[in-house]
């Protein structure tokens, strides 16, 4: 004890300290529980045992170390700051290496519970005592000592057990978050140190840590390198670097021990369950977690960063003989440290060499990739040496992008083949000057490469279109359809005509345009003002083109829309003459949701009007037709390519999707 009487307990602290220390200090569950499990570690347990009762919102750490008698608990646990290393030695009795040394760690627990508990055993003494929040602040506003309240019927058989009640924040429902975050703080986990981390009854396990069967590259640095790369099961390419760090002032020679690895996917190093990025290179210190990124300080936005994750073992930033660099929460390293600075300066050199490695086997790894499509592995071989080398490039580079689907990386090697078959064609004009005029076979070659790779272009285009009309087709709700078509058809008249590929837009001409229909659509009856959506005006395919929505519920007479049309075709021809530009075409788009009424009046209706419509270059297209008629005229192009070229059966025969499958009939 130490020498009052008058409680059995208290606490030696400036309590203001402790109050800024313990209660605002920690920011999440797992810093906290790794506290109390490096403390477990300390009293040489064997075993942790970790409840989480969400529903209640208790959290009990329970562990079968030395535990502590009541002097312990004055002298040691309730002593902020006391450094056990200076009294009781860097080494616990059985021999581990001890991780606390400032003495606040269990400080932490006040972060997320307003009150804790803590029972122990040692020496045939069971004891327990009570702390809270709310005592803490009274006596630390009073400048008062805080007395913990003592517990009676304390019931334990071996080590210390801490109970925290009143939980500040939720707790999760599934432990299996918590379980990661626990796996990654700890490498002194399992049989091989003799030390267990249970959570709600199940063993916290290596595997846990979820990340070494996403490591496709692994770089290792000394034993625990090689422990990881003999686990890693999915591993394609290893290779040892040197553990050693530079000699720092008067330190001893350093080691790391450790690995950097990629995964295969950026998108693998997104925890499944919390989705938070795992993407980044932990410093590990005695075991334990001491900083949780150290690639951010590099600022690195290389794309190899993106893949990277690693875990670094620094043991010389923890020296007993040395100044303790972490910071108080232990949760990051005081940066200005000449050991710190010599750790990311070795680091900062190992990441280059990573950089290049993984570049050349990302390189090797897109040949191998792509020689899986038979397709491209038999154009590949078609190749001269030269062209084989920059193909190996092409696919090397394909395959450092971040593409987490492979439909996305086989849609990039279809357009860097026809990249890279442009080139050949560009490289093939350039030896036209040399070829004969007598030597028209060699003239004919090169026509027939441009027309493939025109057709192998155009069969891409074609594939898109049909899947954005198709998505369009399985808009089931007609209001949603119509939405999507208004929103669309004036970006990609292609719905329209496929020979409308882009609009062209002339200001001047436009608007004229717009204000020669104004005047006539400010002339008609209300009634037929309303029927109108939107109207729009653009060039293309040489041609003036007037396209009109009209609302998809209303059904329009097709007189008044013969007359509507004649109006507009007279507003927008004297807008022609005045620009001298009467000669130009014009067509006039009137799209529909729902037939005019004197269509289907009499036999021939639908015709006669049509006939009459196009007399002022007029044409009517209903919503539903308009996106079956722009699939089957793209299907149509694609069922006559029948004289394919060398490029295009290529491409078309590893699209990803059977062109059978997108006919109009599914």
């Amino acid at each position: 004890m130490n020498g009052n009487t008058e409680h059995k307990y208290t606490m030696t602290a400036n309590l203001n300290v402790l109050k800024h220390l313990g209660i605002g200090l920690y920011s999440n569950v797992p810093a906290v529980l790794s506290e109390a499990v490096a403390n477990a570690w300390d009293a040489d347990a064997s075993k942790v045992e970790i409840k989480i009762d969400a529903d209640n919102g208790v959290i009990t750490i329970k562990d079968d170390g030395h535990g502590m008698t009541i002097s312990d608990a004055n002298r040691k646990y309730l002593e902020v700051g006391y450094e056990r290393r200076k009294d009781g030695g860097s080494l616990t009795p059985n021999g581990r290496p001890v991780m606390g040394r400032k003495g606040v760690g269990k400080l932490s627990l006040f972060s997320i519970a307003r009150t804790v508990e803590v029972h122990s055993t040692k020496d045939n003494e069971l004891h327990g005592f009570k702390m809270e929040v709310a005592g803490i602040e009274q006596a630390a506003a009073n400048r008062n000592e805080y007395h913990p309240i003592p517990l009676q019927n304390v019931s334990l058989d071996k080590g210390t057990c801490l109970t925290l009640t009143d939980i500040k924040r939720r707790l999760s429902q599934s432990s299996q978050p918590l379980r990661r975050r626990l796996a990654r703080r700890f490498s002194v986990i399992g049989s091989t140190h003799g030390f267990a981390i249970e959570l709600n009854g199940k063993p916290v396990t290596v595997e846990d840590r979820g990340y070494h069967d996403k490591l496709q590259y692994i770089w290792t640095f000394g034993e625990l390198g090689r422990e990881v790369r003999a686990i890693a099961k999915n591993l394609e390419y290893h290779k040892e670097l040197s553990n050693a760090i530079p000699a720092v002032s008067e330190y001893p020679p350093l080691t790391i021990d450790g690995w950097i690895g990629t995964a295969k996917y950026p998108k693998y190093l997104k925890d499944p369950d919390t989705r938070e990025s795992i993407n980044g290179i932990v410093i590990m210190v005695r075991g334990k977690l001491a900083q949780e990124n150290i690639l951010d300080e590099f600022g690195d936005e290389n794309l190899y960063s993106q893949y990277i994750i690693g875990e670094i073992h620094a043991n010389f930033l923890d020296l007993d003989e040395a100044d303790d660099i972490a910071t108080t929460s232990r949760q990051r390293l005081i940066e200005d440290d000449p050991r710190y600075q010599t750790l990311k300066q070795t680091l900062g050199e190992h990441l280059r060499t990573i950089q290049n490695g993984w570049r050349e086997q990302r390189d090797r790894g897109g040949r191998d990739v792509a020689s899986t499509i038979p397709q491209i592995e038999k154009w590949y071989e078609g190749l001269n040496s030269d062209q084989k080398k920059n193909a190996m490039k092409l696919f090397g580079r394909i395959n450092q992008l971040p593409l987490e689907e492979e439909s996305e990386k086989r849609r990039l090697f279809i357009g860097g083949i026809l990249a890279f078959e442009s080139l050949r064609f560009r490289n093939s004009l350039n030896r036209l000057d040399n070829i004969s005029i007598d030597n028209l076979s060699a003239l004919s070659e090169v026509f027939t490469q441009l027309d493939d790779l025109e057709q192998s272009a155009y069969y891409q285009v074609t594939k898109d279109r049909i899947e954005v009309i198709r998505k369009l087709t399985n808009l089931v709700d007609k209001n949603a359809k119509e939405r999507a078509l208004q929103e669309h058809l004036y970006k990609h008249l292609w719905l329209l005509d496929p020979s409308w590929e882009r609009a062209t837009r002339t200001e001047q001409m436009e608007k004229r345009i717009y204000n020669a229909l104004d005047v006539v659509y400010f002339s008609l009856p209300p009634e037929e003002q309303k029927s109108r959506v939107d109207i729009h005006y653009t060039t293309t395919g040489n041609k003036h083109v007037i396209i009109e929505l009209k609302s998809a519920d209303r059904v329009v007479g097709a007189s008044e829309l013969y007359n509507q049309i004649q109006r507009y075709h007279s507003a927008a021809t004297g807008a022609l003459r005045q620009a001298n530009r009467d000669n130009e075409p014009l067509e006039f788009i009137c799209i529909l949701g729902r037939r005019p009424r004197e269509w289907d009046t009499s036999p021939g209706g639908e015709q006669r009007y049509r006939d009459s419509l196009a007399a002022f270059d007029a044409r009517v297209v209903m919503y539903d037709n308009l996106i079956d008629n722009a699939l089957q005229a793209y299907q149509d192009y694609v069922d006559r390519s029948n004289e394919a070229g060398r490029v295009y059966e290529l491409i078309r025969s590893i699209t990803e999707e059977d062109i059978s499958a997108m006919s109009p009939s599914e």
